[in-house]
């Protein structure tokens, strides 16, 4: 979690440009309706000692339709379509099958793609950092997996998403070539099992 300046003097001057990433979160729930984005993501163990490094495309119409496609090093598809969500992984060729309310809840997914933000974060700003906006979310519910979502805005435009897990691993997503209200067609948020794949419901 971000350390607080315990400096009084520096939280006067700051505070104002830290309110403005949680506004500007807000204004990215309400405002921007789908997107795509290019993705790097970087999984840090809790001691810091390992990392390993994603790449892939992230796409989204709200409420609740996103697509995950992780490209290198491995493969994987994440598709919610509104109702369920599909997880692919192309080694093992197996899909697993959540429906959506006990999948998405309070996830990192639900704050780009969902649509109750305050309902299910409390959020408030942090310090600028690398160049970015960051404003921090924390599940509302207290069985989440996760401790913490932080999301990074360059100006407006949704830069980095930063999750801290229960066991203190972080992931950072850093996106890039966003684009916003892209309208991704609707054929992306739906998910057909391949011929001959394990399909798992939970």
């Amino acid at each position: 979690m971000m350390r607080k300046l315990l400096i009084a003097a520096l939280w006067g001057v700051a505070a104002p440009a830290w309110a403005d990433a949680v506004d500007t979160l807000k204004s990215f729930v309400q405002d921007v309706k789908s997107g795509r984005a290019a993705f790097t993501q970087t999984v840090t163990s809790p001691d810091g000692a390992r990392k390993r490094t994603s790449h892939g495309r992230f796409e989204f119409v709200r409420p609740n339709r996103f697509r995950f496609e992780y490209a290198k090093p491995f493969e994987q598809v994440i598709v919610a379509d509104g109702q369920k969500v599909w997880l692919y992984d192309t080694d093992l060729n197996q899909v697993t099958v959540r429906p959506m309310n006990q999948a998405l809840g309070a996830t990192p997914a639900a704050l780009l793609a969902g649509g109750s933000l305050d309902k299910d974060f409390a959020l408030k700003p942090l310090p600028d950092r690398d160049g970015l906006q960051w404003a921090e979310a924390q599940p509302r519910q207290k069985d989440s997996p996760f401790q913490s979502v932080r999301i990074g805005f360059r100006g407006k435009e949704l830069a980095a998403l930063e999750i801290v897990d229960n066991f203190g691993q972080r992931s950072l997503l850093a996106f890039s070539n966003v684009e916003a209200n892209a309208n991704p067609p609707a054929e992306q948020f739906r998910f057909t099992p391949p011929k001959g794949a394990d399909v798992l419901e939970q």
